[in-house]
């Protein structure tokens, strides 16, 4: 299943990219999380920022889908209520030319339309993206022994 929580591209280059995710309240997911107190789910702010990456990855010409590898020191500051948006900005910080991952420093800040001026970072991490594989590597047959052995 493909969706798109991108809902404006603000900047996008072979190095970087901004976006704005809006949160609706008629998105389905909020009337489970949570029924009393909606919030955007912290995975999609995590998704929001791999799909901000994707648009880095394009520029630079990737055309083999892209998935997440890796996921190190995310945070979540903030709740993202229905009603706010999200300005999601990623950038690239390594490429690993044996496997195709690209590294990337994401961020994802609050936008308060109560507070328009006032900024705050509702998530923060560091993750990598590889290349979908199209192929299971070979396995051994169960029972096999090694080599020598």
């Amino acid at each position: 299943m493909r969706f798109d929580l991108v809902d404006r591209v603000l900047e996008a280059s072979a190095e970087a990219a901004a976006t704005i995710k809006a949160v609706s309240a008629a998105e389905e997911y909020l009337q489970d999380h949570f029924p009393s107190f909606p919030v955007l789910p912290g995975v999609l702010m995590l998704e929001a920022m791999v799909q901000a990456a994707r648009l880095v990855a394009a520029e630079r010409g990737e055309t083999l889908p892209m998935t997440i590898a890796e996921v190190r020191g995310l945070k979540y500051n903030r709740f993202v209520p229905p009603g706010c948006s999200l300005r999601v900005q990623v950038k690239l910080t390594g490429t690993d030319d044996e496997t195709g991952s690209l590294s990337f420093r994401g961020s994802a800040d609050l936008i308060d339309p109560e507070q328009p001026g006032d900024l705050q970072t509702a998530a923060t991490g560091r993750f990598t993206l590889r290349p979908v594989r199209t192929q299971l590597p070979a396995k051994d047959p169960v029972g096999s022994t090694a080599p020598g052995a």
